[in-house]
């Protein structure tokens, strides 16, 4: 526990802002299983979530979170963070949820990312993160989320994506990614949430995106798409929302395409 606490009281020295005074009761003097947004593990008596978001804290991240070893929950959205994202935090061999979402974080993706083999969710939206996907990325078996929307980032998209057998929700829109869409999404017969409007992305639109039978939303609009929308994109009866508008289609949807569906609730 010793470690846990300087761990967080190095954490709080690098906030030079907390405007509600949130952090007001981390002290020596208290118990840091008290502490605003740490929840420590009934078992060990370890510190196993720091939640944080929406709290409008300012500064960056110290390098000593990464000490935290037990820590499984992760979440530091909504605030004002900005720097980089230490590598230090690659020690946090337990996570399986880590949203550092609506920050100002910036500099490469991590590559070590793929080293946090626990990870379930992961969210790194509207931040200044640039550089390419990482193929480490592709080692985490086990994650549903994977939401990097409005970032910077560029290339393309591996087609080791489909590796990634648990995945549910996928978000990559507002990008600078180029190149086609890999046919290895089809992979993803879990998926049910598709992001990739917003980007550079040109080819065709993978057929088999008809396959994945759980997938409600696909947002492929304001890419550079081209050639036919394959019927394989509506046979499922789940489909809810489909945004394909400002792409290159031959023959329909050459400018504008809007889609209803009667199980649906949303029109474009």
């Amino acid at each position: 526990m010793t470690t846990d606490i300087s761990a967080l009281l190095s954490f709080k020295s690098y906030i030079t802002l907390d405007p509600y005074n949130f952090l007001a009761n981390w002290s020596v003097s208290s118990s840091p299983c008290s502490w605003a947004g740490v929840t420590c593990n009934t078992r060990h008596g370890r510190v196993h979530s720091l939640i944080l978001g929406g709290m409008d804290l300012k500064g960056s991240i110290s390098p000593q979170l990464g000490n935290l070893s037990f820590l499984v929950d992760l979440d530091l959205s909504k605030n004002n963070f900005h720097g980089q994202i230490p590598q230090d935090l690659v020690q946090l061999r337990r996570l399986r949820l880590f949203n550092l979402s609506y920050n100002d974080f910036h500099g490469q993706v991590p590559t070590w990312i793929g080293d946090l083999s626990m990870l379930e969710q992961l969210s790194f939206r509207n931040n200044s993160l640039n550089g390419f996907i990482p193929l480490s990325l592709f080692n985490l078996s086990r994650l549903e989320t994977l939401d990097w929307n409005s970032n910077i980032i560029e290339g393309t998209i591996p087609p080791e994506i489909g590796s990634l057998k648990h995945l549910k929700n996928l978000q990559l829109s507002r990008n600078k990614l180029s190149g086609a869409i890999p046919q290895t999404i089809s992979n993803l017969s879990s998926l049910e949430l598709l992001w990739l409007s917003y980007n550079s992305l040109s080819g065709a639109i993978p057929n088999e995106i008809g396959d994945l039978q759980q997938l409600h939303t696909i947002y492929l609009g304001s890419n550079q798409l081209s050639s036919t929308i394959p019927t394989s994109i509506f046979n499922s009866s789940v489909r809810q929302y489909i945004s394909l508008d400002i792409n290159n289609y031959l023959g329909v949807c050459q400018q504008m395409c809007v889609l209803g569906f009667q199980n649906s609730n949303y029109f474009m």
